[in-house]
């Protein structure tokens, strides 16, 4: 855990909200669920670290520690893109009509039939028996860092003129995971929970995440050393810019309260949280790591 290091001086900022409900994909709200970059086998799921561009599969999930139920997009057909971090510089370089596939009722990615013969290459997921979906071919990220962007979103909802859309895909109804290809950079956001009277924080538990694009994603506290996860919600390879972390109320966890990168203390009895996380620029080889820590009663 050496690489894991609390930036006493990076720039946050935190706010403390009520958390609104998400609504699976209706307007109005943000789609529900996650996903997760992974390998072609799918074990284990939410890798962020790969040697070439081929190697990054996407993955319904759940993670390791999550419930078996807990990260799974509603049933329907789905659209992706691979972009830079911001979203403005689109990489993947065939049609969005190749790059479909189905889940099942289960949440699981089940088919790539809505590609047509254009459709890319899958694994069997070995977590949940459903597939993992190839997301080459793309262009090289233009970002300095190394820092790749997916974007998951129904097909249906793709609008090429709704407001701030990224290449059709429209952030409030898309699911997003950054990751990154031959970079040694280490700059994340990681929220823990921790439990009275117990050493080790907890797994399985729930933090929301909406990058600096408004699109969203769900990461669950897990422990795998084999993919540097320490039993931490994780996100990967954070671009500059303000990121939230929304938590609340959940099995195994009412929230006392909950502490900010620099250590700042929110305690506002509602058992809902919406954490503002402004990361600073960053380079090539920086080893920076954002933390929410949440204390539960």
């Amino acid at each position: 855990m050496k690489r894991r290091l609390v930036p006493l001086a990076a720039t946050a900022s935190l706010a403390l909200l009520a958390m609104a409900p998400m609504s699976s994909a209706a307007p109005g709200g943000q789609l529900s669920g996650a996903i997760f970059t992974t390998d072609v086998t799918g074990a284990p799921v939410n890798l962020n670290h790969y040697d070439t561009k081929e190697d990054v599969y996407l993955n319904g999930g759940p993670g390791i520690n999550a419930p078996d139920d807990a990260a799974g997009l509603p049933a329907g057909t789905y659209s992706f893109q691979v972009t830079d971090p911001s979203g403005k510089t689109l990489l993947s370089t065939d049609p969005v009509s190749c790059r479909q596939f189905t889940v099942d009722a289960s949440g699981v990615i089940q088919s790539v039939a809505p590609g047509g013969g254009c459709a890319h290459a899958t694994g069997t997921d070995a977590e949940d028996a459903g597939i993992t979906v190839q997301l080459f071919p793309y262009n090289d990220t233009p970002n300095h860092g190394g820092v790749y962007k997916v974007w998951v979103s129904p097909t249906s909802l793709l609008n090429c003129n709704a407001p701030g859309n990224k290449n059709c895909f429209v952030p409030r109804y898309s699911k997003t995971d950054n990751f990154k290809v031959r970079a040694n950079a280490v700059v994340e956001l990681d929220t823990r929970f921790w439990k009275p009277g117990q050493d080790t924080p907890l797994d399985g538990m729930a933090a929301g995440w909406v990058d600096t694009n408004g699109a969203s994603n769900t990461k669950y506290s897990e422990y795998n050393p084999a993919v540097l996860a320490y039993h931490e919600a994780h996100v990967e390879a954070v671009e500059q810019g303000t990121h939230t972390v929304t938590v609340s109320n959940q099995s195994g966890c009412t929230i006392d309260y909950v502490t900010g990168p620099n250590g700042e203390r929110y305690q506002n009895g509602s058992g809902k949280y919406r954490v503002s996380v402004d990361v600073a620029a960053w380079n090539a080889g920086d080893d920076i790591t954002y933390r929410v820590e949440v204390y539960c009663k």
